[in-house]
């Protein structure tokens, strides 16, 4: 009995997990660490840590709890556990310090520490809210062990300086903050100089330097950020260096926030959406909490965000539209990747979709409260519901899915997502063809010359294509690849060559300058509830040593399933062209210009009307799985479903592609 006990910790342990397994490669770490020389006379930072505002209010000086909630505030939530039950028992349910043993030092596997930060400040508001002393005995147990990891994070990479960081400093500062008063002189003692040491060291890792740049829009930079400051908030008033503790993260927080999406869409994919997202808004409600400073209406992406969340969800709400890194392809939506069962409770969807509850409150936005309610109701959860119930707020009036429009265009980003209905049942597609962080990016680089962008999760996908129908994955992505290639996705291949520079590294966009990357666009787009007609030009996607002229791609939709897309291409120097179609199983060859994706109760099929010369070949799609963190590109080849390749029979200087597509249903 005892060790089904045991195994069914270590089972929840791995669900529960966070962060993600994967993350950076050589190449973006020394992009990291170089100096620009575009950043001329005093870092700009220098001047924001003098003059944002990173002051506590007078009335919380001197006083604990005060980082996100005082005891006047708490005493609330107390009221509000009555009103709202079923929040408040789902939030005690998923303390994860109540039924997992924190993970003993040195805690060096994927992902161990993050849950333990995360863990401290469940329990330690769990106990200020219950009163009850088995919360309190499990949240000094889980700061013990954060105190016992000797490195926060890997040794092996960015030691003490990354997301762990960010985790455990959130957590053992919140939990510092929350249990002052009910820890001993001694406790206090130790859980203090292990904040200092870990502060003392991420502070010193990000403070301006000379040449110093920050990936601002990437979660590496804004994870440690929001960790820092919870400590510093916390610590303020006991130690001198919390005064820049929180200088440098509402600093850096400048660029975060002018530089996020315009339109809601995030370039990173889902995955890090629901990764990263709940850090700039735990920042934001600290900066408010603590300063009184509202740092909300500087974003206006953030009441867009539940268009991203809505349209980004697949029919059913149990899979996504996997553009970017995320999950695995075919193995996810067969549920044999390890990441199925590790972004799932019991079953149910991690999706962190309590962060529109947060929307729907500061924006008075009843959409982004119906989306959440949506996701709810399919069984999805978050990653810390505490969180859900101190975010709900039930005199925000919900507008139901059902009565939100079924299509959106992303204007800065260039994505389309198109659905028939808000059913499980819906057919639903999605069109991409922008630069990889937006199109408002290029004035915004010229704003924030310290801004290194860190693209490395966004692919080489311009001009591809997703489409699901009736429960079906019928034609699209790959998921996370450690070296995202193009052939990996629905769009054009010239002698063997992809977009950008694919193969090189795990950010394919490093070193081409956004000038370029942001001539990859939408052109024109028409949309209704029938008939959808896109126009794209994919030239810019392409290194000129490719040499393509032109490759504009129409992509055409009449409901209910009828697609046809256009290509119409020119180069420099005759080339085979090949353009891609992928499966997550099966292509059958009907005849020498007709295709069968997944044939089954709901299939697509493919037929090719030209070029009038072409031949054809169905292959295994091979790809570079994600290696270890640091080395995320040295990963092994993984297979995931299969791809047909239709390519011109000769090299051609200009070509021609018309291929339609039709959903089967039977």
């Amino acid at each position: 009995m005892k060790f089904n006990k045991i195994i069914r910790s270590v089972l929840l342990l791995h669900m529960l997990f966070l962060g993600l397994a994967y993350a950076q490669d050589t190449q973006e770490l020394e992009a990291e660490r170089a100096k620009s020389d575009k950043i001329k006379g005093e870092h700009p930072l220098i001047n924001l840590m003098k003059t944002k505002t990173s002051t506590l209010k007078d009335e919380l000086k001197g006083v604990h709890p005060r980082v996100f909630l005082t005891q006047s505030e708490i005493d609330d939530l107390k009221d509000k556990t009555k009103t709202q039950k079923k929040l408040w028992e789902t939030a005690l349910s998923r303390v994860r310090a109540m039924t997992i043993e924190p993970t003993p030092a040195p805690a060096q596997a994927r992902r161990v520490q993050n849950p333990v930060g995360l863990g401290i400040a469940e329990a330690a508001l769990a106990y200020k809210i219950t009163g009850k002393k088995k919360y309190l005995v499990a949240a000094k147990k889980y700061m013990d062990a954060a105190v016992s990891y000797e490195v926060w994070g890997y040794k092996y990479n960015k030691p003490d300086v990354d997301l762990a960081a960010g985790h455990l400093l959130y957590g053992l500062g919140w939990g510092y903050d929350l249990l002052y008063h009910d820890l001993t002189p001694k406790e206090r003692d130790i859980y203090k100089s292990k904040l200092i040491r870990q502060a003392r060291l991420l502070y010193d890792f990000y403070k301006p330097q000379p040449g110093k740049t920050y990936a601002y829009s990437q979660n590496h930079t804004f994870i440690p950020m929001s960790g820092l400051a919870v400590t510093a908030y916390a610590l303020a008033g006991e130690t001198p260096e919390a005064k820049q503790w929180a200088e440098l993260p509402r600093a850096i927080f400048e660029g975060v926030l002018e530089t996020y999406s315009e339109d809601g869409f995030y370039y990173e994919g889902i995955e890090y959406w629901i990764f990263s997202t709940p850090w700039l808004f735990h920042y934001m409600d600290l900066q408010f909490h603590a300063t009184g400073e509202d740092l909300y209406e500087k974003v206006p992406g953030f009441n867009l965000m539940h268009k991203y969340i809505s349209h980004a969800t697949l029919p059913g709400a149990e899979f996504h539209f996997d553009y970017g890194d995320t999950y695995t392809g075919n193995l996810t939506r067969d549920k044999k990747a390890e990441d199925y069962s590790r972004e799932r409770i019991n079953g149910q969807f991690q999706s962190s979709y309590n962060v529109l509850y947060k929307v729907a409150d500061k924006f008075n936005n009843g959409e982004a409260q119906g989306v959440a309610d949506w996701l709810k109701q399919k069984g999805q959860v978050s990653a810390e519901e505490m969180w859900s119930f101190i975010w709900y707020n039930p005199s925000v009036k919900s507008v139901p899915i059902e009565e939100q429009k079924t299509f959106h265009y992303f204007a800065d980003h260039d994505v389309v997502f198109w659905r028939s209905s808000w059913e499980d049942d819906a057919t639903a597609f999605s069109f991409k063809c922008g630069p990889s962080e937006g199109h408002k990016t290029l004035q915004k680089l010229e704003t924030f010359p310290e801004w290194r962008l860190s693209s490395g999760h966004a692919h080489p996908d311009a001009g591809g294509f997703i489409i699901w129908a009736n429960g079906e994955y019928l034609t699209g992505d790959s998921g996370y690849e450690g070296l995202t290639m193009t052939h990996s996705h629905n769009t054009l291949l010239f002698d063997g060559k992809g977009q950008n520079h694919e193969g090189e590294g795990h950010d394919v966009f490093y070193g081409i300058p956004y000038e370029r990357i942001n001539k990859i666009r939408i052109v024109e787009v028409k949309m209704d509830q029938k008939h959808v007609a896109i126009k794209a030009d994919a030239t810019a996607a392409y290194e000129p040593e490719v040499g393509v002229k032109k490759f504009i791609r129409t992509f055409e939709f009449n409901a209910p399933g009828s697609f046809v897309i256009i290509d119409d291409v020119e180069t420099n120097s005759p080339q085979i062209i090949t353009s891609y179609l992928h499966a997550d199983h099966v292509i059958d060859q009907i005849s020498d210009s007709t295709f069968e994706l997944e044939p089954q109760n709901t299939s697509i099929i493919a037929k090719i009307k030209a070029p009038k010369g072409f031949v054809t070949k169905i292959d295994k799609n091979v790809l570079t799985a994600p290696g270890d963190p640091g080395s995320v590109d040295k990963g092994g080849l993984e297979e995931r479903g299969k791809k047909l390749g239709i390519s011109t029979k000769e090299k051609v200087t200009k070509s021609k592609f018309v291929i339609e597509l039709t959903i089967k249903e039977e």
